[in-house]
């Protein structure tokens, strides 16, 4: 019999976030109160909220994990948790305003309350990392959920080999956290790329899909992570380019977006194939749903 291997990202179950808190401890279903200390306009449509907890009690999380937010009198909506793990006390969100509560959430002010429920889901597994190169491919809004993770790998700078961020969106104009990926690009022991789809202004950066940064490599694939996170079409892409790279499927991870309501397992709104999605994921080691994924609108 072969000998199990005692790598992280060999055990799927690592990814997995703990249980619902048991019988007697804090009620999953029940949100807590949160403060609005500051609303950021990010880009045209996206904006990011920063919240402090009314009880004082700072929240826990890992990269990759997602809250319920929940609008009072307008309805509860899934997002990615985008700040520092290492700073609880403070309570990150960033989403675009496309449908009727994210909307609403757009129009608060701050000193306004917001419900949250959470945090939820599976993680980033940074530790099944640690001495290799980490790659993080990000599409769009999908640099948000990826956004802790890069926090955690630079404050442990020293356990990973090379750090790579490719990241692609539609336009100049909505290249998400500018700021941040300057300061990035700007460290001696990372390296950042931008690519747009479409050139405007005075941008004379890459032009063109991120698939394409991945093909200039820069990496390892033999000892490679990858984390990509985007819409699925430019997911789908990516992991392909991946392969094509020498990256092994148990060494890519994505995050997958379904429609999520109770965020514990038991509606069944977010059931992708034999998963659900708010508590199987959204974070997954490609080859265990690359079989799913492959299926186009499933």
């Amino acid at each position: 019999m072969a000998e199990a291997s005692t790598h992280p990202a060999a055990n799927p179950a690592a990814l997995r976030a703990p249980e619902p808190p048991a019988r007697g401890a804090a009620d999953p279903m029940r949100p807590r109160r949160f403060r609005i200390a500051r609303l950021r306009r990010e880009l045209a449509d996206t904006f990011t909220l920063e919240l402090e907890p009314l009880d004082g009690a700072g929240m826990h999380f890992k990269p990759g994990q997602f809250n319920m937010l929940y609008v009072f009198g307008v309805g509860e909506v899934p997002i990615s948790i985008s700040g520092d793990p290492a700073d609880p006390s403070v309570l990150v969100h960033t989403t675009r305003a496309v449908g009727t509560v994210t909307n609403a959430m757009n129009r608060l002010k701050a000193g306004q309350s917001i419900g949250i429920r959470g945090p939820f889901g599976t993680h980033w597994p940074a530790e099944a990392a640690h001495g290799d190169d980490v790659l993080i491919v990000a599409g769009g809004i999908g640099l948000a959920p990826l956004r802790p993770l890069i926090h955690t790998v630079l404050a442990e700078r020293d356990r990973f080999g090379k750090v790579l961020i490719l990241y692609g969106a539609r336009t100049p104009e909505d290249i998400l956290f500018t700021r941040e990926l300057k300061a990035w690009r700007g460290r001696f022991d990372m390296s950042v790329h931008v690519t747009v789809d479409r050139a405007t202004g005075a941008w004379n950066g890459h032009v063109g899909v991120v698939t394409r940064l991945i093909k200039m490599g820069g990496f390892d694939p033999g000892n490679t992570s990858a984390f990509v996170c985007g819409p699925e079409a430019m997911m789908r892409f990516c992991l392909t380019a991946l392969a094509e790279k020498g990256v092994r499927e148990e060494r890519m991870f994505i995050s997958m977006e379904r429609n999520m309501k109770c965020a514990v397992g038991v509606c069944g709104h977010c059931q992708w194939g034999g998963h659900f999605v708010c508590r199987d994921g959204p974070v997954f080691r490609f080859d265990k749903v690359a079989d799913i994924f492959r299926v186009w609108e499933l």
